[in-house]
């Protein structure tokens, strides 16, 4: 296999590319890389992986515990009261210091959050009522508790909020390797263009050759009178048309390396020669294998059946709108103050607190039935969509799998045909010679071994094209008889 291609490179570089000065040879590979560094698609989409899988990740952060320390060192405040029942005006002051630390921690499979929290601070107060005992005092005081928040008869927010983005990151992950998939096709598309291009030219020079050969030879003839000149003037509008067709196809050659170098991202100025084996054998293909891995690794099917669970989460947070549901609150802790801080527990206070609410729809004038209904049809469309996308898929790969077969048989036929246009040329060729035939007729042969060799080029190339396609189609490749796993795509480029 290393043998064939090292031949063909070198084959390659002998006979089309005598001049390489100011110029670079691009393999099908090269230019993969090369554009998916620099296309702005392929970018943005890596972006929009980015985004999901740090969304991702500070969501499961956020399933852990949590500290939190909130300090206030200094709160002072004097104000005028009004007592209602001696009717008098009073003054209070109050100067304090406190400060908290709590330990949150959300409980994923109830949806429940947990809190550990201690309150401490010291407070003085002043008060001028006369009815007041202990117009001053100091203390220090503590709150240590623990919360349960707990709700009741309805679905699990936090749970349901980690699976939406850990689907939307698998689908961000999807999108793309499918771009770098299709990115393969397009850059594959492009970079064969040239090289047709640079082989038609090829073919040109060649034609250009044969062309001047007989041209040379009914010169000689006329200058001997050995051929009627009106020979030579169709023989030199022969050799205009081949230096026509010549400079028509650098025009076609420079045009294609343009759109492949603006498509690649490679500098319009820089010159580039594509580098590619196009030898055809053939491959073997099990179309039952290319059909079954499709269904089972295509990643629009798993797109697809992500876009129903994320429909089926939006019928649970539809059915949710006006629901019966409730909040169970739980706190038990103990209370301590005193005026000296190693004594703030010795008579400790018990501060249990429970609270169950419900929340109770009464009418909504049918929006929830409605929602519920409008959501279902969405939810049943997209399983629609997803058995027309699994059709669509086997009828795909049931055409490229024809048209591979088609297409090696064209290339078999195409050799032959070239093969025939050689030879009918040489002894075409001949005959020009002796004078039995003109030089339109010589033409002719010479336009249609032309055409032969560009059609066996074409075919060629097309097997490659359509060979690739069905890679894609099939996530198979039956070349390396291999499947492609969808995760592992491209991880240079990631």
């Amino acid at each position: 296999m290393y043998k064939k291609l090292l031949i063909a490179i070198i084959a390659f570089l002998i006979v089309v590319c005598p001049k390489l000065e100011g110029q670079s040879l691009i393999t099908l590979e090269k230019a993969m890389e090369i554009a998916g560094q620099n296309s702005p698609e392929i970018q943005i989409s890596l972006l929009n992986l980015t985004r999901y899988k740090e969304s991702l990740n500070a969501t499961k952060a956020s399933q852990k515990s949590r500290f939190q320390l909130g300090i206030t060192p200094f709160d002072y405040s004097n104000s005028r009261k009004f007592d209602d029942y001696s009717s008098t005006w009073y003054t209070t002051e109050q100067t304090k210091s406190n400060g908290s630390f709590t330990v949150t921690q959300p409980f994923l499979p109830t949806d429940a959050t947990i809190s550990l929290n201690n309150e401490f601070g010291w407070m003085k107060t002043y008060n001028e009522r006369s009815d007041i005992l202990n117009a001053n005092t100091k203390s220090f005081n503590n709150n240590l508790y623990i919360s349960i928040n707990q709700p009741l008869f309805t679905y699990n927010k936090r749970k349901l909020e980690l699976k939406e983005l850990e689907l939307s990151y698998e689908n961000a992950n999807l999108d793309y390797t499918m771009r770098m998939l299709n990115l393969e096709k397009r850059v594959s598309q492009y970079f064969y263009q040239v090289y047709m291009a640079q082989m038609s030219l090829n073919i040109a020079k060649d034609e250009l050759e044969k062309t001047q050969q007989s041209y040379d030879i009914i010169t000689n003839k006329v200058s001997a009178g050995l051929t009627a000149k009106e020979q030579l003037y169709q023989a030199e509008l022969n050799l205009m048309t081949a230096k026509s067709t010549l400079q028509n196809q650098e025009v076609n050659l420079e045009n294609a390396k343009d759109e492949f170098k603006n498509y690649v991202g490679i500098a319009i100025k820089d010159e580039v020669i594509t580098l590619a084996d196009i030898t055809v054998t053939p491959t073997k293909i099990d179309l039952a294998i290319a059909v079954q891995h499709a269904l089972e690794s295509r990643m629009e099917l798993r797109q697809k059946q992500i876009e129903i669970e994320n429909s089926q989460f939006d019928l649970i947070k539809t059915k949710a709108l006006n629901e019966f549901k409730g909040d169970l609150n739980l706190s038990l802790g103990v209370f301590g103050e005193n005026e000296k801080l190693a004594d703030t527990y010795d008579n400790p206070t018990r501060s249990p607190k429970v609270s169950v609410t419900f929340s109770i729809p009464i009418f909504d004038w049918g929006e929830k039935k409605s929602r519920i209904k409008s959501q279902e049809a969405i939810l049943k469309s997209s399983n629609l969509n997803l058995e027309n996308e699994k059709n669509r898929i086997e009828v795909d790969i049931r055409k490229v799998y024809r048209n591979i077969q088609n297409l090696y048989n064209q290339i078999e036929i195409a050799k032959q045909n070239e093969k025939n246009a050689q030879l009918t040329y040489e002894i075409n060729l001949e005959r020009y010679r002796n004078g039995d035939l003109t030089s339109m007729d010589l033409k002719l042969h010479q336009n249609q071994l032309s055409d032969k060799k560009t059609a066996l080029v074409q075919a060629q190339i097309n097997y490659k094209l359509e060979i690739l396609n069905l890679k894609i189609q099939s996530l198979y490749d039956f070349e390396k008889n291999q499947p492609l796993v969808p995760s592992t795509l491209f991880t240079n480029q990631k």
